[in-house]
């Protein structure tokens, strides 16, 4: 039997879902720069990715705090090796490096050791949650130069001309705004500071990761291109990822 709604019924209707609207979050628009847009919005897209596209390349869908297990995986080391990161880093005493997208603070950790006591750790984070767990294992670890900063998907918050180097592991693929987040990074980088992708490897199909979660050296190259950032060199001395450098000019 069909059940008929009386114009009450279709008011109190409508009256409900114009609450539900008011209630939601608005998304934010994608940026434009000028009459071209910078992102491009696909409704048919990847699982993986949030259906915003930029220069040919879908965002990745962010992963949330309740995957900080995967960070700590035992096999972990075994897998990325982070002591050959380390080491392709060439870190000095003292340095001042950005690590974007500490997550629980697995790259943190190790990089407030290679900068010793007079160095410092920027460990930035978009989830309160995470630099909440971060906080706590460095604290059980006695690290006290790693400073959690909470960012935001277009600013790493960082002071301007501040950091010798910027880290990205497996999350410069993740960000919402790569063009505002980039330009805010360049920033906070000294002169003659460096900016470094580790990436898994997207030209190898081989490599155990979610399409949308590697990328090529070709693309992270162009997306570079638009920034006042020199190519330095990539080192592919890890098992599955690359490590790509760039250089602010002095």
């Amino acid at each position: 039997m069909k059940t008929k709604i009386h114009a009450f019924g279709w008011l109190r209707l409508l009256s409900a879902l114009l609450l539900l609207a008011s209630l939601c979050p608005a998304q934010e628009k994608p940026a434009t720069s000028g009459d071209t847009a910078i992102y491009e919005s696909r409704p048919v897209h990847d699982p993986d990715g949030i259906g915003i596209f930029y220069q040919g390349r879908e965002i990745a869908q962010v992963m949330g705090h309740q995957g900080a297990d995967w960070l700590e995986r035992p096999e972990r080391d075994a897998e990325e090796k982070p002591s050959l990161v380390l080491k392709a880093l060439k870190l000095k005493a003292g340095d001042a490096v950005a690590d974007i997208g500490a997550g629980t603070g697995y790259y943190s950790r190790r990089l407030a050791r290679a900068v010793g006591t007079n160095g410092v750790i920027y460990a930035v984070e978009i989830q309160q949650e995470m630099l909440d767990i971060l906080t706590n294992k460095m604290a059980a670890l006695n690290i006290h130069n790693v400073k959690p900063v909470l960012g935001t998907i277009t600013d790493p918050k960082l002071p301007a001309a501040s950091v010798d180097l910027i880290l990205m592991v497996d999350v410069y693929h993740e960000f919402n705004h790569p063009r505002e987040m980039v330009g805010a990074m360049v920033r906070s980088l000294k002169p003659g500071g460096r900016m470094v992708f580790v990436e898994f490897r997207g030209e190898d199909p081989n490599v155990p990761i979610k399409r949308l979660h590697k990328m090529t050296e070709a693309q992270v190259r162009k997306e570079m291109a638009g920034f006042p950032l020199q190519w330095v060199e990539t080192s592919e001395v890890l098992p599955i990822q690359h490590i790509i450098i760039f250089q602010k000019p002095k």
